[in-house]
């Protein structure tokens, strides 16, 4: 609602008002990123200390201010100062995140390899010593700027000078930073009757070029909260954005939870990644004597289906791109083309699928998440160990497998796991993937992979048996496969390191020692089974006729238990569709509909997979039955 009109605002109003300002707020930081976006200016800002050597603020539009990199409306525009920080705190983030960026380019074109495409471990050694924090950066990375570099060098002739030449101007999100605003902007307040509703109010124009202040009024926003948020909890002001016509919220909210030890754990969840199963848990105990037992035979988290129909829209995606860039080459910058229509067109069905892709993956990211925190918590566990996949790569599986591996939102799921294992006081801690479906979780044998557990002589990758006489364990691989990290994160527990800058807890390397008591001790299944006396005779007569009587005699009625035994019931033959003879005539056409007696008999599976009948039925209809029996089956 308007405060100043009293004007209930739609849906598409308050949109519109959201939009424009979003517009004002996005020129300015473009305005800002083209004027800054160079080496220069981003070591400046990264480097943590203006001209004077004093120590910048962390809020990013404090600290663009005080570097004296401002930024004005447009002429003729009136903003108040509010809307200029909201504008310098998103181009000082982006221009923040644009430092590793910066660093990793430098440090891959300074030690430029002979082959590209295969470094040698020589060559490996430097790059990761020429780049900050390269020692524990997973290769994909500088494979992926490699890649990077190497196209622009095959287009240009030449290596990009950094990351700025290799990369434009980042786009300009329409959003709206409330953080960065104070009460003068905007305020949030939750009802005092009501813990579920919360009250936004923030000044918006009235216009798309508001020329003063008095096309600056005060709107109020209700919002209903969503259950996940406590009632004790306190508010911050939102990220306004735009999806779809309607204004998105993005809540941020402080409560108390329980905090995250790095170790001291005695049952520990472990999860392993997998390509059809999504995910595999299961729980493990550390007892006082050293010993490891798993707790339970674990579960899986299957998304078959959905990965499917992700699988399905990539390559309708990626069909819609390639047609979407051929429309762009016949066109050729030409406004009249006849074909601008139909490329406009395309372009909003590749935006609608990607967009569907996107909420699929958001969607199964949280599932999979909440799936694995409700694990750990029904386990009793206090923390989990997830395998870090950072560094795989996707190869040697054939083109489709290798698309969906690199595909898969494992990076999305890890972040919601971290997010929702915090508020249950449950550490989460990426252990090293080497070996986990290799060796046995019980002997730390080598297993020998099979296709299927009763065709033991195929090679495959399913199955895992053990070749070691005294364990001959065996199983399914990703089932031994999180015991293997379930144990390796118990044993190495007390080389668990935190990230200070994000709070993130992974155990880097994997230690022999340590690793050799990483092993599932098997447990007791059963009571004593030692002879103590002679065996029992047993009798050589088949086993008794599991029914002696003879069957009951048929029932009058239409329904009736069917009898046991083998004896016939004597249940009368069901009528069949006898005028549907299926000739070569069968898919004739007919002048009236045809109406298939076999489906209403229900008489199995054949009797429902009807052709057309032939020219002559339709002179003499097909006889209608009046009793209607059950199923043969």
């Amino acid at each position: 609602m308007d405060e100043k009109s009293g004007v209930v605002l739609s849906q598409a109003m308050l949109a519109e008002r959201v939009g424009w300002c979003a517009d004002l707020v996005a020129g300015m930081v473009g305005a800002l990123m083209g004027e800054h976006w160079n080496a220069g200016d981003v070591d400046a800002l990264a480097s943590g200390q203006d001209a004077g050597g004093q120590k910048l603020p962390s809020n990013a539009w404090m600290a663009l201010r005080r570097l004296g990199w401002t930024v004005t409306a447009p002429e003729g525009v009136k903003v108040n100062d509010r809307i200029v920080r909201m504008a310098q705190e998103q181009a000082g983030r982006a221009l923040r995140s644009a430092k590793w960026r910066a660093d990793l380019t430098t440090g891959v074109v300074a030690t430029w390899p002979a082959d590209p495409l295969g470094r040698t471990p020589a060559e490996w050694a430097q790059v990761r010593a020429a780049v900050p924090g390269g020692e524990h950066l997973p290769s994909s990375i500088i494979k992926g700027r490699t890649r990077q570099a190497a196209k622009y060098r095959q287009e240009c002739g030449r290596l990009p000078v950094d990351v700025f030449e290799l990369e434009g101007t980042p786009r300009v999100a329409r959003m709206l930073l409330l953080s960065a605003c104070d009460g003068q902007q905007a305020t949030i307040e939750r009802g005092e009757s009501d813990p579920g509703r919360a009250l936004v109010r923030l000044q918006l124009p009235t216009r798309p070029d508001p020329a003063g202040y008095r096309d600056w009024t005060w709107v109020a926003c209700p919002i209903a909260l969503p259950p996940t948020v406590p009632a004790s909890a306190v508010l911050h002001l939102p990220t306004l954005r735009i999806v779809a016509g309607m204004v998105r919220a993005d809540l941020a909210y402080t409560h108390a939870v329980p905090k995250a030890q790095r170790s001291g754990h005695m049952v520990a969840l472990g999860v392993d990644w997998g390509l059809n199963t999504l995910l595999s848990a299961g729980a493990a105990r550390l007892h006082q004597d050293g010993t490891i037992t798993a707790l339970g035979s674990g579960a899986q988290y299957r998304a078959g289906g959905v990965m499917a129909k992700q699988h399905r829209l990539r390559r309708h995606g990626e069909k819609l791109h390639a047609k979407t860039d051929h429309y762009t080459r016949l066109i050729a910058g030409q406004e009249q083309h006849p074909l601008t229509g139909k490329h406009a067109v395309l372009l909003g069905e590749m935006r609608g699928v990607a967009d569907r892709r996107s909420n699929l993956n958001d969607a199964l990211a949280w599932s999979a998440a909440r799936w694995a925190v409700d694990q750990a918590i029904a386990a009793g566990a206090t923390v989990i160990y997830l395998e870090d996949l950072r560094s795989m790569e996707a190869k040697g599986m054939g083109r489709t497998h290798n698309t969906r591996l690199s595909q898969q939102v494992r990076g999305q799921i890890a972040d919601r796991m971290h997010h929702l294992a915090a508020e249950a006081g449950i550490a989460v801690v990426t252990v090293p993937a080497r070996n986990t479906s290799k060796h046995c979780p019980h002997c730390l044998m080598p297993l020998r992979h099979r296709k299927a557990p009763d065709r033991s002589t195929v090679t495959g990758w399913k199955w895992a048996i053990c070749p070691n006489p005294p364990c001959r364990w065996q199983g399914d691989r990703d089932q031994g496969a999180w015991r293997r990290i379930a144990t390796r994160g118990l044993a190495h527990q007390a080389k668990t390191v935190v990230d200070r800058a994000t709070g993130t807890m992974t155990i880097r390397a994997v230690v022999d020692k340590l690793e050799a008591k990483a092993v599932i001790t098997p447990t007791a299944t059963g009571g004593d089974r030692s002879k103590t006396g002679p065996t029992r005779n047993r009798t050589t007569r088949p086993a008794p006729r599991r029914r002696g009587a003879p069957s009951p005699t048929r029932p009058r009625g239409r329904a009736g238990q069917r009898p046991e035994g083998h004896a016939p019931p004597g249940r009368k033959r069901l009528p069949r569709a006898a005028h549907r003879h299926q000739g070569v005539k069968t898919i004739s056409k007919t002048t009236r509909r045809h109406k298939p007696s076999g489906a209403a008999l229900g008489a199995g599976f054949h009797l429902h997979a009807h052709a057309t009948p032939p020219r002559w039925q339709t002179i003499q209809p097909i006889p209608q039955h009046a009793d209607h029996a059950g199923s043969l089956s």
